[in-house]
């Protein structure tokens, strides 16, 4: 079951694109890909047009809604508990020691979100390890040394570490220690199976949690029904996995786990499920670990903008894009000009509200620079040309810049306002 078919080899996991177990703070992280200004969704570009009336206010744009008081003392307890890690771990100690019939919704996700950290569960799809945290049972071994398998025990459970270590020792005199995340017991099937070697305490206080062989092995062996293979030119290129993100069932739809690079772009201007909202901020997040030049995606929007039908949906992702990534855009002269016709495209069409939007978003992202361009003489031409002034009503811009010059090398772009 863990084990990728040969044909999903190229394809790229899309279900957890972050860390699982080390968590970095912001202000450590190295990632070039990453907003400067956080990530805004679409709204927050629309809300900023529409308050504006007469000339355009470009000192930035709104990151977030305001929160009431009382929503910022619940965040601030959010936060609180979720900073403090011996706080996270009564929660969810609480949760598992809950009988399977009587946990709610909101432990299977507290348990959910501590569970995917753990080594046990990281190849499983996010359906499977919702199943196992709602029959899992909670247990606990107070003392070192004790002896949980004998050799040759029969087993009917399998095992998760949650706390502590346990060694197991082989009958050929060979040991091995298992720590937090580690499993062992019955693999997933419904044949008797027994231990092979003692498994014992080796520290005070070990947690465990347990699953039920017929559950184990009716969970893991059901995946397939939730999952929906899309194949082209007889190979697999994307797996859609079926997601219920509530037992009432009004939640549901499928969401993309696994695709090829090619199919993972394509995937941006196709119909996203109710249970992936986000899937075009996610694909611009990460798309750096999967694909060599962000002009793959650039270039294939182009394409696609000259198709009636998908021009909104095109337009949408780019507006995101330079909205929450402005980076990728302001430190490639490529993905510049990429800009530039994408701005020519708009005003080809006539598109002028969703024009608007991109020079708000623009202005608002951009940095403060500061350039120093050396003259050999006076009279020694600038290499760029300017445009505005107060005796057309708005503010000095670069018109042009000519390339390869010493002007474009020390950094000065079409655009900049000085």
């Amino acid at each position: 079951y863990l084990q990728l078919p040969a044909d999903l080899t190229k394809m790229q996991l899309a279900d957890n694109p972050h860390p699982q177990v080390t968590h970095v703070p912001s202000s450590q992280s190295g990632c070039s890909i990453a907003s400067d200004s956080g990530s805004s969704s679409l709204s927050d570009i629309y809300q900023a047009t529409e308050s504006e009336m007469g000339d355009v206010d470009l000192t930035g744009l709104p990151e977030a809604p305001v929160d009431s008081e009382d929503e910022e003392e619940e965040e601030d307890e959010d936060i609180d508990r979720t900073s403090d890690p011996l706080l996270g771990r009564d929660v969810v100690r609480e949760c598992l020691e809950k009988e399977p019939a009587d946990k709610t919704d909101d432990d299977i996700e507290q348990l959910l979100e501590f569970m995917h950290q753990l080594p046990a569960f990281a190849n499983m799809t996010m359906s499977v390890r919702r199943e196992l945290c709602s029959v899992m049972i909670f247990e606990v071994v107070e003392q070192a040394g004790a002896i949980i398998l004998e050799d040759g025990q029969e087993l009917d459970s399998w095992y998760v570490i949650l706390n502590g270590t346990v060694e197991i020792s082989y009958p050929d005199g060979k040991s091995e220690s298992l720590c937090m995340g580690n499993s062992f017991g019955i693999t997933p099937s419904l044949d008797k199976q027994y231990m092979n070697g003692v498994v014992r305490t080796k520290v005070d206080d070990c947690q465990f949690v347990c699953i039920a062989q017929q559950d184990y092995w009716r969970i893991l062996n059901h995946v397939e029904k939730n999952t929906h293979k899309v194949e082209e030119e007889g190979e697999i290129v994307m797996v859609k996995e079926h997601r219920e993100l509530d037992r009432s069932g009004t939640r549901k739809g499928h969401i993309v786990i696994k695709a090829t690079p090619e199919r993972l772009i394509m995937h941006l201007i196709e119909e996203h499920s109710i249970v992936d909202p986000t899937y075009i901020e996610d694909f611009l997040l990460t798309y750096r670990t999967f694909l060599t030049s962000p002009l793959e995606v650039g270039n294939k929007l182009l394409e696609w903008f000259t198709v009636d039908s998908l021009r909104d949906k095109v337009t949408r992702v780019v507006l995101l894009w330079v909205n929450n990534h402005f980076n990728d855009f302001e430190g490639d002269p490529a993905m510049t000009r990429f800009l530039e016709e994408f701005e020519k495209h708009l005003e080809d069409t006539k598109m002028k509200g969703h024009l608007r939007l991109l020079n708000i978003a623009c202005a608002a992202k951009a940095k403060w620079r500061q350039i120093t361009l050396q003259k050999p003489s006076r009279d020694s031409p600038l290499f760029f040309s300017l445009l505005g002034g107060s005796d057309k009503g708005f503010g000095i811009f670069v018109e042009t810049v000519e390339m390869g010059s010493k002007a474009a090398e020390a950094g000065l772009k079409r655009g900049d306002q000085v």
